[in-house]
């Protein structure tokens, strides 16, 4: 896995340009059973997929914490909210509460368990975000995600052989 995750990010790269066009095709004519390939695809992979193999999530990247999940998790923690908010948290360019530190404060390296699990944030519950429904709206985040979670990776390229978007070449008829 850690030979994965160090070539991820150049593979990923590689397959942005092509990545952004087929989602900007995509958008323009968006399949209607796009969601229900998307969970196909998702649950394929994760069969197969361990995240406590991987962890790069939390080792890279920080969730958005919403109002409930600082509540929840603050009082899981037998915390005050002002506590927990000055403790671990702190306001991202876009105005949303992340985290201070990576890798995440609540990631047990040694095994990649989260000590927060059955409270973690909703964005951690539903990532890497690739069954959701109207997954379209997501395309610029999935792109990125990419090149964070191998799995998310695998899911796009195998959405890409299942759904192929049609050339923008038109035939000429005569």
């Amino acid at each position: 896995m850690e030979k994965r995750l160090e070539q991820l990010p150049k593979l990923a790269e590689e397959a942005k340009k092509e990545n952004k066009k087929y989602f900007s095709n995509l958008k323009r004519k968006t399949p209607k059973n796009l969601d229900v390939v998307m969970k196909e695809l998702h649950d394929k992979e994760f069969e197969k997929t361990d995240c406590l193999d991987c962890g790069n999530c939390c080792k890279t990247t920080s969730p958005i914490f919403t109002d409930k999940d600082i509540e929840r998790i603050s009082k899981h923690l037998k915390m005050k909210v002002a506590d927990f908010i000055k403790t671990y948290l702190e306001r991202d360019s876009d105005d949303f509460m992340v985290l201070k530190t990576a890798p995440c404060s609540f990631l047990d390296e040694s095994d990649n368990t989260c000590f927060i699990y059955d409270v973690r944030p909703k964005a951690c519950a539903e990532y890497p975000h690739t069954n959701r429904r109207k997954f379209i709206q997501i395309a610029d985040l999935t792109i990125t995600n990419t090149a964070i979670c191998p799995a998310t990776y695998n899911i796009v390229e195998a959405l890409k052989k299942r759904l192929p978007m049609e050339s923008n070449k038109k035939v000429r008829r005569k």
